[in-house]
């Protein structure tokens, strides 16, 4: 049996999908949080448009889904798998080690990530280097040299003057997540990058410099909330002083309750996103 594997790069939504198998009369779908509301209204499209069962849609992340994809061919396996990113040669070589091979990878749209807030909590305007101060687990020292330290800053007043006085907390997904891929390979290190000492790491030592620049600090600055983004957004309107990180799409279902940061002077938005 064939597998094909629908998928996107960065920002990208993504999916992958296989031949439905004799053994079940279902098609079976797993993979990214961001991805799920889009693939569930097409899986129910299709179940009231053809003479097929509708296909059964799970939200487990986009790495959580690679894995399972992963995992070989059958009944027992997801016949499709949707990822906010591209698939990862690791991920090609677990598949091809489990039988699973004949993989198409086919980008079927393009996805933002957002910072966004409570519509009772003062609008952000973020640099991507303010993101990484706050986040980061090993920062620059403050004293000036071309050193590292665990995060000192506890509200995002300490990291830029101009920034509220309110406690850095931000809601974000696990390690999962094709949108944490993407944010930290963004967000992160396009922060981490405004140090001339710590962007020169990447030519020396690449696996350190991946360690600093996509490493989360794990203090309480950064919260993983799991895969479900609708239950970040929702932990947002309970508390003002919280930032969550999730993809466009739930910020535009939910503008009644939250509002986006801008980030480099951009404020998100469908155009911006869908010009890639």
């Amino acid at each position: 049996m064939k597998k094909v594997l629908l998928t996107g790069a960065a920002l990208l939504a993504s999916v992958t999908g296989m031949n439905a198998h004799a053994e079940r009369d279902y098609i079976s779908i797993v993979g990214s949080s961001t991805v799920y509301p889009f693939s569930t209204v097409v899986a129910e499209r299709f179940g009231k448009s053809t003479n097929f069962p509708t296909p059964k849609v799970e939200s487990t992340g986009s790495g959580g889904g690679m894995k399972l994809f992963c995992q070989g061919v059958g009944e027992s396996t997801p016949d499709i798998t949707n990822s906010s990113r591209a698939i990862k040669s690791s991920e090609i070589a677990l598949c091809a080690e489990n039988g699973v091979k004949d993989i198409v990878e086919v980008m079927v749209g393009y996805d933002g990530i957002v910072l966004a807030g409570s519509n009772e909590a003062p609008k952000y305007e973020l640099t991507r280097k303010d993101i990484f101060l706050a986040l980061a687990k090993m920062v620059p020292n403050t004293d000036g040299t071309d050193t590292l330290i665990e995060n000192p800053y506890k509200t995002w007043k300490d990291v830029n003057p101009t920034l509220p006085a309110k406690k850095i907390e931000v809601l974000g997904p696990p390690p999962t997540s094709g949108t944490r891929d993407a944010f930290v390979e963004l967000a992160m290190e396009g922060g981490c990058k405004k140090f001339p000492f710590i962007a020169a790491m990447k030519d020396a030592d690449k696996n350190k410099f991946k360690a600093v620049c996509h490493g989360l600090r794990e203090d309480g600055g950064y919260i993983e909330a799991g895969e479900n983004d609708n239950l970040i957004v929702q932990k947002l309107a309970q508390n003002a002083t919280a930032v969550g990180i999730f993809g466009y799409s739930f910020l535009e279902e939910n503008r009644g309750k939250i509002q986006a940061a801008k980030v480099d002077g951009i404020e998100p938005k469908r155009e911006l996103i869908s010009s890639g």
